[in-house]
């Protein structure tokens, strides 16, 4: 029942996780939503991220409370594994893996979304947003690795990035 219960949470909480967190990145490279979109992210965040911002007020032009916001999300979908026993010292470096997990796969998810808008549809309405998203990923990459033929690898070497970095965490973080 436990099991059922903590994906019932950590589903719940990746969602809320992962709006905080597109947040955090939409207002630290300044890419302005389309309003249906910004509305829905607003919408469903305002509630933790107004709050926060009293405490946690926005410095050197990030919003703080939404990434802080994100770990408290993390943090407290992870402590159900403190009714199963674990101690909570390992508790928080579980909730700390996970935040650097979703941010990684956060990214992935954008890059996987910006490969199916250049298949299927490049000029389709949400295309130059996710485009904005992933420029900061993909622009020191393609300072280095040129197109091959026309295509362009940088999406690919960025996965591939991301894909080290993340075994790297679990090797630091589970050895």
């Amino acid at each position: 029942m436990l099991s059922i219960l903590q994906f019932i949470v950590d589903t719940a909480a990746s969602l809320l996780g992962g709006m905080l967190l597109l947040r955090f990145w939409m207002q630290a490279i300044r890419v302005r939503p389309p309003q249906q979109i910004g509305h829905f992210i607003f919408t469903l965040t305002d509630w933790l991220v107004l709050p926060l911002r009293r405490l946690v007020p926005g410095m050197g032009g990030y919003d703080w409370a939404s990434l802080i916001g994100a770990f408290l999300v993390v943090l407290l979908a992870s402590s159900l594994l403190l009714v199963a026993g674990m101690p909570w010292e390992m508790v928080l470096t579980h909730a700390l893996y996970r935040f650097l997990t979703w941010i990684l796969y956060g990214f992935m998810a954008l890059l996987i979304i910006e490969v199916v808008f250049s298949w299927v549809n490049p000029h389709a309405p949400l295309a130059p947003f996710v485009h904005a998203l992933n420029t900061p990923i993909l622009r020191p990459i393609r300072r280095v690795v040129p197109p091959v033929g026309g295509i362009d690898l940088s999406v690919l070497v960025a996965f591939v990035l991301i894909q080290i970095i993340k075994f790297v965490l679990q090797q630091l973080f589970y050895g």
